[in-house]
């Protein structure tokens, strides 16, 4: 969808996984920092969950500007974090709730999966 509206507003797509000049990078950090904002302006739940979505949906735009599949890095994202929880199956948590790395933690290949998206 994202692709899509790119295209369609003549916005940056790229065809594999690069980098994109610095103003262009700069651009789509400003954009990914308003939208955030935004979230923390928000106060009713509908607006919240608009506002949560903008900044999805900007930061897809940033992975489509710089070709990369997100759908693809995400999984492989989470294949890392389901690996965090500790040998009895439960989550290891720092005191204020994050969850941490447990001992059978396997880090995330996210280069690997760049690679197979240029290939």
């Amino acid at each position: 969808m994202v692709r899509e509206f790119h295209r369609a507003f003549g916005l940056d797509v790229g065809s594999a996984p690069a980098t994109v000049s610095p103003a262009l990078a700069r651009h789509r950090q400003a954009l990914l920092e308003e939208e955030v904002a935004e979230v923390a302006e928000a106060g009713r739940l509908v607006d919240i969950a608009h506002e949560l979505a903008d900044v999805v949906y900007t930061a897809y735009g940033s992975a489509v500007a710089h070709g990369i599949d997100l759908d693809a890095v995400l999984a492989e994202v989470h294949r890392a974090n389901m690996s965090k929880l500790g040998p009895d199956g439960r989550p290891v948590l720092r005191e204020d709730g994050k969850v941490l790395k447990g001992p059978s933690y396997r880090a995330s290949q996210v280069a690997d999966v760049l690679r197979r998206q240029t290939s």
